[in-house]
């Protein structure tokens, strides 16, 4: 009898998840709060269907829980815990590809005493990033080498031919969570000093990587790395980085938007009219909004008027007349808006993921440089690589747990051998490649 899988959640990355686990003859129900797009999912397989769920239904929950094998949760971050705990109390497996959150972790002994896995962080970043690098610990670590540096990065990009726009960047998966990201701090180690980056400073800190078939891209800091010197059990570090990969001059763009307080949702506004351009000046500034909102952001950000900034500015309709695109919201709203019509991927554009590690090994006898590449792009008029990579590592850790082929018990990362070597030799049959070089 097939195994059932319910996913919760219909959003952009879900696709290939629904495809790859109907095709292995699995049951899937697609439970998403906007029916259309679940339906939408369901349609080309005949063992899937689509059902409505909205988050705050404790019954629905129950039942989608209980009619399952296993559940996967693509919901947003928050929600994780309320279906972890439900599937811990129902004795159900989960997967999810977001971080393990705090919440999270203290689960770990239920699980374990209901006998089942909630397996975390198996998407791309975090996930591919986890277990190709994994591969690498344990592969010096075997051969009495150790690891002193490691720096990961990753970002997804439009492809070449698909960046049409100033800003080098489109969304591949939900706008207003790449907002809102933009305002987390960031803490890592660099040649054995911490680092901590508040929020309001994260895009002042960036630097340029040279990465082999793709070119030069910035990066900048991914949140907490030191958490992952414990995690990955890497006792050697003097180095330990994670970044976001993106194209020339977003960072130096993305600081003046901070300080501007567009990543805030401190202020929520209602009955909004008028122009963007008054909406910042009289909204978020408190400055007449008769104003000349580009002279006001030269004099109080130190911009030239040439500056690419406010080039950029001018595209996405800053000093024009174009609407507020939101009545109801906050300045992250606006901006978020804005961005998703004018900066979202047109019908056959490709977009781009790049991950790259780069590791310092030492041995008894000599010191090692290693590269760790996966350059994937979206298949036109197809599947995104944001979203394959996202969920088909997801998929294949459910589709392992299902066959019994991952008997572990708790609150996990595939950082384990037998978790993310079968995942990294199934990604690798589906296309998505890791490249490993040595130096």
């Amino acid at each position: 009898m097939a195994k059932k899988v319910t996913i919760f959640g219909a959003g952009l990355v879900v696709k290939p998840m629904v495809d790859y686990l109907c095709d292995h003859g699995f049951e899937v129900t697609i439970a998403s709060r906007t029916l259309s797009k679940a339906e939408k999912l369901a349609a080309p397989h005949k063992n899937a269907d689509a059902a409505q769920f909205l988050t705050d239904d404790e019954v629905a929950l129950e039942d989608f829980v209980k009619k399952s094998d296993l559940v996967v949760s693509l919901l947003p971050a928050n929600y994780h815990v309320m279906v972890a705990k439900k599937c811990i109390e129902l004795k159900k497996n989960m997967v999810t590809t977001s971080y393990i959150s705090p919440e999270m972790r203290k689960l770990d002994q239920a699980a374990k005493d209901a006998g089942v896995i909630v397996l975390n962080e198996i998407g791309v970043d975090p996930g591919i990033d986890h277990m190709s690098a994994m591969r690498i610990f344990h592969k010096v670590q075997n051969e009495g080498g150790k690891i002193v540096s490691f720096m990961s990065y990753c970002g997804g990009l439009p492809a070449p031919e698909a960046n049409t726009n100033p800003w080098g960047y489109k969304f591949s998966w939900a706008p207003k969570g790449v907002l809102k990201a933009a305002s987390n701090g960031a803490r890592f180690l660099k040649d054995g000093k911490i680092n901590e980056i508040p929020g309001k400073d994260l895009f002042k800190t960036y630097w340029l990587v040279d990465v082999e078939g793709v070119g030069t891209l910035e990066a900048y800091p991914n949140r907490d790395s030191m958490g992952y010197i414990d995690l990955y059990d890497l006792k050697h570090l003097k180095t330990m980085y994670r970044g976001t990969f993106r194209n020339i001059s977003h960072c130096e763009t993305w600081y003046i938007l901070s300080q501007m307080g567009f990543f805030q949702e401190d202020e929520i506004f209602d009955n909004l009219n008028g122009t963007v351009k008054e909406f910042i000046l009289s909204k978020m500034f408190k400055q007449d909004k008769e104003g000349c909102l580009k002279t006001f952001l030269m004099e109080k950000y130190g911009l030239h008027e040439e500056s690419i900034i406010l080039k950029k500015f001018d595209w996405m309709g800053f000093f024009d007349d174009t609407p507020i695109p939101v009545k109801k919201g906050g300045a992250i709203d606006v901006l978020t808006a804005l961005m998703l019509e004018k900066m979202s991927y047109e019908k056959g554009e490709r977009d781009l993921l790049v991950l790259h590690h780069k590791f310092e090994a030492e041995y008894p006898d000599k010191t090692q440089k290693i590269t760790s590449t996966m350059i994937d792009y979206g298949i036109p008029n197809g599947d995104s690589s944001m979203a394959r990579t996202v969920s088909l590592p997801a998929a294949i850790g459910v589709r392992m747990i299902l066959e019994g082929k991952i008997n572990l018990t708790g609150v996990h990362m595939p950082i384990l051998p037998e978790i993310y070597n079968p995942v990294l030799n199934e990604l690798d049959n589906l296309g998505i490649k890791v490249v490993e070089k040595f130096y």
